[in-house]
């Protein structure tokens, strides 16, 4: 069978990488070609584009780049028409994807959609294309299945897929330098985000905030789609670890975290690392989308189980101050023993492992189906 699967960044990447293998499991003759990165790549096929020319964020972002993604999307369009695959693979990534899924369909193409565009958080309405362009949804939040049979959409939640990344745990200790593992001061990963926009928005506010804590050793993840050249701009003469490639490597051995809002927040409390999770946009994209978004958190650890897990620090709540403020919070005994306690109710919110294997067997059915 042929899949032509679209990931539009690097969270995407690594479920289509993880997805990928497991649709091969099934299907021994698996045809990939794909929009996504190196975790994809790594599965075989053919990739169309690397997310990292993707990653537009924000509504301003969007706008200033119109042109480049109305581009992308007639390539998408072009390339899917020449490829003829019997499923379409959307991950996310909704702006770009439910455009495409319209397409696939009136193409006659069957269409799956792992994880579920976020629109229990905005623009709800959005529900009734997606009844009419998704032949299978696959959702990775307890709560979305619920959410989707109030519009009388039958969705699949197979569980989230980090688990299966992450899981177990021991395997990213054996991993790290010993010279991690041995640490006389207590390790706290940074991790600014995968997008460049919001790396240069919250890694300044990240690195003032630390300044003179030396009680600390601070190590900063880097994302796989960025140089580390762009880290050296703004890190200046900071004399910041710079880590590649061993995020989790480096969540395994860390005590406390400050963390962008985004999948590596989960990634986070996967590792039972007590965070901060932060967030700053544009003030006008931030405006805009406090008008739209009608949800009580940011963060995904504490939308699952509905409540605050974690300290959210938001636009013009992220001051140096108040994020040192919160960090050093995370070393408070008390405080840190209940944050570690209720990620144990998360990860149980999130069910068992095995979410890419059930992911795989349901395209793989949809596109026998095709």
């Amino acid at each position: 069978m042929k899949y032509y699967i679209i990931a539009g960044e690097a969270s995407g990447d690594m479920h289509g990488g993880n997805l990928m293998k497991e649709i091969k499991n099934v299907d021994s003759s698996a045809d990939f070609r794909f929009w996504g990165g190196e975790k994809m790549q790594s599965q075989g096929g053919t990739m169309v584009k690397h997310y990292r020319k993707m990653a537009f964020m924000g509504f301003v972002e969007v706008l200033l780049n119109i042109r480049t993604i109305l581009g992308y999307m007639r390539t998408c369009k072009e390339d899917i028409l020449s490829y003829q695959p019997d499923v379409v693979v959307l991950i996310d990534y909704p702006g770009f994807n439910m455009r495409i899924a319209e397409f696939a369909k009136n193409q006659g193409i069957k269409v799956a959609y792992y994880i579920s565009p976020q629109i229990w958080a905005w623009k709800k309405n959005r529900v009734f294309k997606l009844k009419k362009t998704v032949d299978s949804m696959l959702t990775i939040l307890p709560f979305e299945k619920a959410f989707y049979a109030d519009y009388q959409m039958e969705v699949q939640f197979v569980g989230h897929p980090l688990l299966d990344s992450v899981m177990p745990k021991d395997q990213w200790i054996e991993k790290a330098p010993n010279s991690w593992k041995q640490s006389e001061l207590p390790i706290v990963a940074l991790l600014p985000g995968s997008r460049k926009q919001e790396i240069q928005r919250v890694l300044p506010i990240m690195l003032e905030s630390i300044k003179g804590l030396s009680q600390f050793r601070f190590v900063l993840a880097m994302a796989p789609s960025q140089e580390e050249g762009f880290y050296k701009t703004i890190l200046s003469n900071s004399s910041i670890e710079l880590s590649r490639d061993s995020t989790y490597t480096l969540l395994s051995v860390a005590k406390a975290a400050l963390v962008t809002s985004g999948t590596a927040t989960l990634e986070t409390a996967l590792f039972q690392v007590p965070q901060v999770v932060c967030y700053k946009g544009s003030a006008i994209s931030f405006a805009i989308a406090k008008q739209l978004v009608k949800i009580p958190f940011i963060s995904l650890v504490n939308l699952v189980v509905n409540k605050e897990i974690v300290k959210e620090l938001i636009q013009n709540d992220l001051t140096a101050d108040s994020l040192r403020l919160n960090l050093l919070a995370l070393f408070e005994k008390e405080s840190r023993i209940k944050m570690l306690n209720e990620y144990n109710e998360l990860a149980a919110k999130l069910g068992g492992s095995g979410a890419s294997a059930r992911a795989a067997e349901a395209v793989c059915d949809l596109a026998k189906q095709g």
